[in-house]
């Protein structure tokens, strides 16, 4: 055992008052008050059954997706005090199966800092954690980013590193230095952070460090030339299928055409990674990971060999309609990640088929004729692209949200129209031509065949689901009712 796991060991068992003072001990305490509290006022009309949603208060990005001891654990940026963005502080998720989850106490919270994104790793049975320490300044440009350290034996009770921060600084002059991804190599620790040059390029930065505490800068993994936009955020760095993936979420990318339309995007770009000299080659341009209204900020693990996705359920700049009810935000289902060539294709975790309770339709889905569901369903639709496809998908209330998931077969693209807010893209089927279609109480996950193309669309629709087959042919379909996942 390194001496650094034993002071860490140590500190935690015999000195935790003075690793965390007394009043940050009484402040989680009372928070874990408040929060069960609060939760008796939540409206729970629109709580999603089977997604990552916060007990109360505010959601946005996940971070530090790790499994620890048997259980997958996930935090993510919460604020628990309103339904709007405020100081950040780490909520925290744990299951056994991706599937099935139930909250756990509040990791982090922020200090003179607050808690930004960051990443989670088993450093032989102790959790670390490197996460943006992001403080407010007095003078221009009024706040400073740099990289804190937290730690855990059990995984429930986390205590910030007393000689923070880690990493002071970007060796660019912005401040915008975030978003910490941690990853070891041989007996080598790496981190890509996200950040953006001093001519305001967006930049993935890389770190090395020999005992998780001291980092030096190795090298600019990749930068944008000036088209993927001003500020990378939520990058991540791994291996697919023999290739090198960086993952990243561009912040200033203009919109062209179909792509982009977006406040800000997530996608990655393929290539080849030299530990030797630190060299990204890329070996494709940047390409979108999902195409639907909301999707941004992801975090991976991998497990047995398989690498595991999840992201945020949202969108900058985009409207929460739960926000009045007491809480806001959500996490996509999670997703197993491959690699075809230079894209990545994306497919529910096989363990999001033990959701299904019952059948509640099998057979041919005439023209004009709808299917009527609860607030959950999962509906497998085999499909003929030569012609055609439209379903309609609303509430059976007056008002509410509406969609139309529509195959153009004159131009091969997929079409998911929010009310009018359109999304399309180009579908070239690998081998399956099914439809997988996941619907929760406000929300939309559509995977085309193999996960060629994927839609995460918010969208709130005035009572039980109603699916109506608008197109000229009938279509095959086989839907299940989804059991709840996740407490109330």
């Amino acid at each position: 055992m390194n001496l650094f796991k034993i002071y860490i060991i140590l500190v935690s068992s015999f000195m935790t008052v003075q690793l965390e003072s007394l009043r940050d001990v009484l402040a989680k305490a009372e928070l874990e008050i408040y929060i069960e509290e609060k939760k008796l006022e939540i409206n729970p009309r629109h709580k999603l059954h089977y997604h990552i949603t916060p007990p109360v208060g505010w959601m946005n990005a996940p971070n530090g997706f790790v499994f620890f001891k048997g259980e997958y654990h996930v935090f993510y940026q919460f604020y628990p005090y309103d339904t709007q963005w405020g100081p950040m502080h780490w909520g925290h998720v744990t299951s056994r199966n991706l599937v099935d989850w139930r909250h756990q106490p509040t990791a982090l919270l922020p200090g003179r800092e607050q808690c930004f994104s960051g990443s989670v790793i088993d450093n032989d049975g102790i959790l670390a954690v490197m996460y943006t320490a992001h403080q407010i300044s007095v003078d221009p440009p009024y706040y400073n980013e740099s990289q804190y350290m937290a730690f855990s034996i059990d995984g429930i009770d986390f205590h910030k590193y007393k000689n923070n921060p880690v990493i002071v600084s970007s060796p660019f002059s912005s401040p915008d230095f975030r978003d910490p991804k941690i990853w070891k190599h041989g007996n080598v620790w790496y981190t890509v952070i996200g950040s953006r040059t001093d001519d305001h390029r967006g930049a993935a930065l890389l770190y090395r460090s020999i005992n998780i505490i001291n980092w030096e800068f190795v090298s600019t993994l990749a930068e944008s030339n000036g088209e993927l936009g001003f500020m990378w955020e939520s990058p991540d760095f791994f291996e697919l299928n023999g290739k090198h993936v960086l993952l990243i979420s561009p912040q200033g990318i203009v919109a062209q055409g179909d792509r982009y339309k977006n406040t800000y995007q997530t996608g990655y770009i393929i290539g080849n990674f030299n530990y030797e000299n630190f060299e990204f080659t890329a070996e494709a341009t940047f390409q979108e990971l999902d195409f639907g209204h909301d999707f941004y900020g992801t975090q991976t693990t991998e497990k047995d060999g398989k690498r595991y996705l999840i992201a945020w359920f949202g969108m900058w700049e985009s409207a929460h309609s739960e926000d009045v009810d007491g809480w806001a935000g959500a996490m996509t289902l999670f997703r197993e990640l491959d690699l075809v060539g230079t894209r990545i294709i994306m497919k529910p975790v096989d363990a999001i088929t033990n959701l299904r309770m019952q059948t509640i339709s099998e057979g041919e889905l005439a023209r004009n004729s709808s299917i009527q569901f609860e607030q959950t369903a999962e509906l497998i639709i085999n499909v003929d692209l030569s012609e055609r496809i439209e379903l309609e998908l609303k509430g059976n209330g007056v008002g509410g949200d509406w969609a139309i998931v529509r195959w153009e077969v004159d131009e091969a693209k997929m079409v998911l129209d929010r009310a009018g807010d359109v999304r399309q893209v180009g579908w070239e089927p690998l081998d399956s031509m099914t439809w997988r279609l996941f619907l929760d109480t406000c929300s939309l996950e559509l995977f085309c065949g193999e996960g060629e193309v994927v839609f995460s669309t918010r969208i709130y629709p005035n009572g039980q689901w109603r699916v109506k087959n608008l197109g000229p042919q009938p279509i095959h379909v086989v839907a299940y009712k989804l059991r709840r996942s996740f407490p109330e």
